[in-house]
């Protein structure tokens, strides 16, 4: 395969300062989860170690474990996915914070603290109406009384509060918004002291200041790439870092093959549905297999190059443009879904965005 992917790191270096002074005073955590967006952690994390940022939110042990490799020891990694003891021995051996979002996994954490002496730093998740993971608010009480045993036994250590919102209207935002605060008074009062709130993410976190607490965790917008429900990146000034191109292979009669497909990543449905820019400008990407066709111009020719996706400047797709483009073929798969099947849609949906 010839595609590349060219990461604009200075791209990337101005992104980050703009959320940065969009947020203070509150705190960046970077979310670097799927290799950072697909652009590199071993790329991105010493750029935005350069720039200050202290946090990264890994989603994941293997995650954590190459930020970790990239940053060094020092700066604090979130992880929020610990399935079971090991992942959470792991995560203490990365000297990472946990995400603690059901009764069982404190107990799991507190269990591999003791049996390694040590204390273990959580963050509690409170369910604010995703459903996406964290104590129920019928079970926050009883949480957050037996999180002050442990940590009062030493085993663990209580410096955050999290959740996970929809961000897919203000009424709803602003109800969850309310039960999170709800959730850090009951723990506040269980004699809990946890010195970091975080709530929002991309959308939220830059558009509402009232979410952005001691922390918010942005990963999309400091890529350039914009959230559904949010503003677009570039209203915020934020540019995309990452441009995909793939080389003309061959000239099929009127079509260009590129050697991108399937097997790289490049959805099969944006067939029919999206355009490329190409160096006779826009064309539609035609269909994607092994490789994928595209409608020609005059003068192609095995070599050139075709644009993916890019900053969207020179009449290139940006990636943000070709996930709703997906989201579209979602909706319209969706509407023929039965009522239950489509609330497990949205479900998924609303997790995937924020």
């Amino acid at each position: 395969m010839t595609a590349r992917l060219i990461v604009d790191l200075h791209a990337l270096d101005t992104n980050i300062r703009r959320v940065q002074t969009r947020l203070a005073p509150a705190e960046l955590m970077l979310v670097v989860k799927n290799d950072a967006y697909g652009h590199g952690i071993s790329r991105v994390v010493p750029r935005a170690l350069a720039l200050g940022v202290s946090w990264f939110g890994a989603f994941d042990v293997a995650t954590a474990a190459a930020v970790r490799r990239a940053a060094g020891d020092g700066p604090r990694i979130f992880v929020w996915l610990v399935p079971g003891r090991r992942e959470i021995g792991d995560a203490l051996t990365l000297d990472a914070d946990v995400g603690v979002g059901d009764a069982d996994v404190l107990e799991d954490v507190a269990a591999v603290a003791a049996a390694r002496s040590e204390r273990a730093r959580v963050h509690l998740k409170i369910d604010t109406g995703l459903h996406r993971n964290g104590i129920r608010p019928e079970e926050w009480a009883d949480a957050v009384g037996r999180a002050r045993y442990l940590q009062d036994a030493g085993l663990i250590e209580v410096v955050g509060i999290w959740s996970h919102i929809a961000e897919a209207s203000d009424d709803e935002d602003d109800a969850a918004r309310a039960a999170f605060d709800h959730a850090v008074e009951v723990a506040r009062a269980a004699g809990l002291t946890p010195a970091l709130r975080h709530l929002a993410a991309s959308a939220a976190g830059t558009t509402r200041p009232e979410f952005r607490y001691e922390m918010t965790r942005v990963g999309a917008f400091c890529y350039g790439i914009a959230p559904a429900g949010g503003p677009s990146a570039a209203d915020l000034g934020l540019t995309p870092i990452g441009t995909l191109t793939a080389t003309v292979i061959a000239v099929e009669g009127n079509d260009a093959i590129i050697d991108i497909g399937v097997f790289d990543g490049l959805p099969s449905p944006l067939a029919g549905r999206a355009d490329v820019a190409t160096p006779g400008g826009a064309r539609r990407l035609l269909a994607v297999g092994e490789q994928s066709r595209v409608e020609g111009w005059p003068g192609m020719g095995p070599g050139d190059d075709v644009v993916i996706y890019g900053t969207g400047s020179q009449g290139d797709p940006t990636a943000t443009d070709l996930a709703e483009a997906l989201d579209t073929i979602g909706e319209e798969i969706a509407v023929r879904l039965s009522p239950a099947v489509r609330r497990e849609y949205d479900d998924a949906r609303s997790a995937l965005q924020s």
